[in-house]
């Protein structure tokens, strides 16, 4: 059993936790509490080691088992190291340090999400999370917008980061992914209302950051610039809410008989 803050494996978690500097080096990022971890298994992740706390629920119990009947090593470490080490107020007791393995953007892209900065870890996780669900093909994020692998971000998309391509890219490479698309940018000033666009052309939607909108060279990739019509006194919306309206806009045209 692990009791030290000086053993090697509670300090790269820490690390890994705390510096997006030493996820990039490392490679490498953690997935925090059962339900994510379950997750990662189930879909077969690469794990590089397990922290467990000695007194599991019996749910984390038996992930733990599984998790060893498959040859993934776990460490016991005393709970309130656990808890030291920990991100959330209470832990679950379980945290996986995993391989940052770049799922590949499919070559037929009809669908992607360029997230431009997006700096709020809640929000940039939401978004994450909403385009797993809407079937987004692959998310793009330019610099300047948060670390997708930071723990919160991680946390908040629950279970996303396991299913969808999510790549860290500059501007020149965003635009040869996205080359042939329909690229539409939800802006408060845009001149189309998300309600009148075609969205069932391949395409993809770019979201601006919470603070400044869209950046310049965001705005230059786009062929249109929409809006969500706001009947009510709001001046705009929380970027995840806008975000989630329009991914789900592509949905219902793309479904609707």
């Amino acid at each position: 059993m692990i009791t030290s803050t000086h053993n090697s494996k509670v300090q790269l978690a820490r690390s890994l936790l705390g510096r997006s500097r030493e996820r990039r080096k490392t490679d490498a990022f953690v997935a925090e509490g059962v339900r994510l971890v379950e997750e990662a298994l189930v879909v077969g992740w690469p794990f590089q080691f397990v922290l467990a706390g000695e007194r599991l629920k019996e749910r984390g119990r038996a992930l733990v088992a599984d998790l060893q009947s498959r040859g993934v090593e776990v460490e016991i470490v005393t709970n309130d190291l656990m808890q030291s080490v920990s991100e959330t107020e209470t832990s679950q007791g379980i945290l996986a340090i995993l391989d940052n393995l770049l799922l590949p953007v499919p070559q037929a892209l009809s669908f992607a999400l360029i997230l431009d900065q997006i700096r709020d870890p809640g929000n940039l996780g939401t978004l994450l999370r909403t385009a797993a669900a809407a079937g987004v093909q692959a998310v793009f994020l330019p610099p300047e917008t948060a670390d997708a692998f930071a723990p919160k971000v991680v946390r908040a998309g629950m279970g996303a980061h396991f299913r969808l391509p999510i790549h860290a890219l500059n501007w020149d490479d965003i635009r040869t992914h996205t080359d042939g698309l329909q690229i539409h940018l939800a802006d408060t000033e845009g001149a189309i209302s998300c309600w009148e666009v075609d969205f069932r052309s391949p395409l993809a939607l770019i979201v601006g950051g919470e603070a400044d909108g869209a950046s310049r060279l965001a705005q230059g990739l786009a062929t249109s610039k929409l809006c969500i019509p706001m009947p009510g006194m709001t001046e705009s919306l929380n970027a995840a809410v806008a975000g989630a309206i329009l991914m789900f806009e592509v949905v219902r045209q793309r479904t609707m008989k």
